[in-house]
C-alpha cells in the first residue's frame, strides 16, 4: 500500500445503517483508497443521513488487516437519550 494514501475497509455497520453505503459496496465492494484521511471523512459524510449515522473510524495497531481506517455505523435505536434504560442486579 502507498504510504501517502488512506486505505478504508467498510464495516457490516455501515452497510446495515445507510442503504448508500450498502449501494456503493455491492456495486464496487468493501475496500476503497483515499488520497488522505480527509478525503475518506468527507465521503463518510456524503454517506450519512439523519437515522443512518456513518463515519471513520482509525484502525487499531493491532488490526490483522492492512486498513488505515474503517467506516462504521450505528444504528440510532440502540441508545436514545429520551428512552430511560433497564438496570439489572447480578445474578439476574
Amino acid at each position: 500500500m502507498a504510504e501517502d494514501c488512506y486505505y478504508v475497509v467498510v464495516k457490516p455497520s455501515a452497510r446495515r445503517v445507510s442503504a448508500r453505503v450498502g449501494r456503493w459496496v455491492n456495486r464496487v465492494g468493501p475496500r476503497r483508497t483515499f488520497e488522505s484521511k480527509a478525503l475518506a471523512r468527507e465521503w463518510a459524510r456524503a454517506c450519512r443521513g439523519p437515522t443512518a449515522p456513518v463515519w471513520i473510524q482509525d484502525a487499531p495497531p493491532w488490526a490483522e488487516d492492512d486498513a488505515d481506517g474503517y467506516l462504521v455505523g450505528r444504528s440510532r435505536g440502540v441508545s436514545r437519550p429520551d428512552t430511560p434504560g433497564r438496570q439489572r442486579t447480578l445474578g439476574e
